[in-house]
């Protein structure tokens, strides 16, 4: 079995790196593409996907990974559901029962940052100087809802225990906090769906 990642930013080839060990099965494989933004990946992701309908083989899927930001989160999959049938794919969320599929549209919400929320404890892990009481504030209790943008609370979280000085550098972060986590325990629910649409496969 081989999986296909398509993602936004390198931050989330970072992640997936590390994280991707502890939830796939030893006997498989897979491939990480990054492209520079959300609006670069979107606007190549026809002609990608035509490319792999082109030589795809049964054993392969495609899972392609964007950040909610701010838009509104059914329009977004509606519209990375409709570039996948267009090129011919059938989506996980467009098969029927029992019906085979090649592609898996997965969103961040609101972005990849809330992922690591999700996992204070391997926040702390990766950076030892932030408080173990994080994730007993109020603001921090839901990942997928932190107000304000979840890397802006990141950077924020991390300058006060004294790392990231010069600005967060997000591919530095995305590597360090997922070697810690543990994905089953992980409290963001959009991370969740991601995770058991992998283990379900």
């Amino acid at each position: 079995m081989h999986i296909e990642f398509i993602v936004e930013e390198y931050s989330a080839k970072e992640f997936l790196q590390n994280i991707l060990p502890k939830i796939l099965n030893t006997n498989s494989t897979f491939d990480i593409h990054a492209y520079r933004g959300k609006t670069d990946l979107v606007s190549k992701l026809p002609s990608r996907l035509k490319g792999y309908k082109a030589w795809l083989p049964e054993d392969h899927l495609i899972v392609v990974l964007v950040d909610k930001d701010r838009e509104d989160c059914l329009i977004l999959k509606n519209k990375l559901e409709k570039i996948a049938i267009d090129a011919g794919l059938i989506t996980k969320s467009s098969s029927g029962i029992g019906q085979t599929f090649q592609v898996i549209n997965r969103i961040a919400i609101e972005e990849l940052e809330a992922w690591f929320f999700g996992d204070i404890q391997a926040i702390t892990a990766a950076y030892p100087g932030v408080s173990a009481n994080l994730g007993t504030q109020a603001k921090y209790r839901n990942p997928d809802a932190i107000a304000g943008g979840t890397w802006e609370a990141l950077e924020r979280i991390l300058q006060k225990a004294g790392y990231h000085q010069g600005g967060l550098e997000k591919n530095k972060a995305a590597r360090e906090i997922a070697r810690h986590m543990n994905p089953a325990n992980n409290r963001s629910k959009s991370f969740q769906v991601f995770y058991h649409a992998l283990l379900n496969w």
